[in-house]
């Protein structure tokens, strides 16, 4: 059973809907079958929110690659974009195809260093925006469920309180009406899809999620998550620095 514990210390069930003693069975999500489509990422000119000398901030689209994938079809990515541009720039860490938002590059190897130890020992500070299903409560909360990848389904994650790593992510309510949801998501982890896998486990996936959302949860133009901040210390002299690309949904 998937808990969320509220702010007052309560703890609700996977809906979030009902105190635990309330319910008389656990609520069980089931994962959909992967999708299995056709790449055809947009072709928006890149976005920059900031460039100096150590490090480059940039808005990716939904549906863009951060980095290639195994074949010549997947060579379109954002950081092949961005080197086509900044033939220094490297790599620091990765969106999922569907999530939009802030990446970082580092444009040299010191930044890629200092940056990736940041990413690391999870000293960066991520806000992300999202649409999801159901009228979420309590309004705020922390969703504290391991992850592991789903080897059979993989690049699906799934839930695993044995051999799963440790995933966190705290939310806030923005709006809740008209069957769904809009809240800020802060991951105080990184696992792979964990945001998507955490709101699916307490019944309010993301909408347009292509592998864990279902019937009319599903039926939309995009995935409803946005990297909305993203925080850090600069690598040339370690001040404190955000960036930030406003939501398109």
């Amino acid at each position: 059973m998937a808990i969320i514990t509220a702010d007052n210390g309560d703890a609700f069930d996977v809906a979030g809907s009902l105190p635990l003693n309330q319910l008389d069975a656990p609520t069980v999500n089931r994962y959909p079958a992967v999708m299995n489509d056709a790449y055809a990422p947009p072709q928006d000119p890149l976005v920059i929110l900031h460039h100096d000398h150590e490090l480059l901030a940039v808005d990716k689209p939904a549906g863009l690659l951060s980095v290639p994938g195994k074949g010549a079809h997947l060579a379109d990515c954002l950081l092949s974009r961005v080197q086509a541009v900044f033939p220094e720039a490297l790599l620091v860490h990765r969106l999922d195809r569907d999530t939009s938002g802030v990446m970082v590059f580092a444009l040299s190897p010191h930044a890629q260093r200092h940056l990736g130890l940041q990413f690391e020992k999870r000293q960066t500070k991520k806000t992300y925006v999202a649409r999801v299903w159901g009228e979420l409560t309590p309004k705020t909360g922390t969703i504290d469920l391991p992850l592991i990848v789903d080897w059979p389904n993989r690049p699906l994650q799934k839930v695993d309180h044995e051999n799963g790593k440790q995933a966190i992510t705290d939310y806030r309510v923005l709006r809740a009406r008209d069957g769904e949801s809009r809240v800020r998501l802060f991951p105080k982890t990184g696992r792979s899809h964990q945001l998507r896998v955490h709101m699916l486990e307490i019944g309010h996936p993301i909408l347009g999620d292509p592998f864990y959302a279902a019937g009319p949860a599903r039926d939309f133009p995009r995935l409803m998550l946005h990297a909305e901040e993203l925080r850090l210390r600069h690598p040339d002299g370690g001040a404190g620095i955000s960036f930030r690309a406003k939501c398109p949904f």
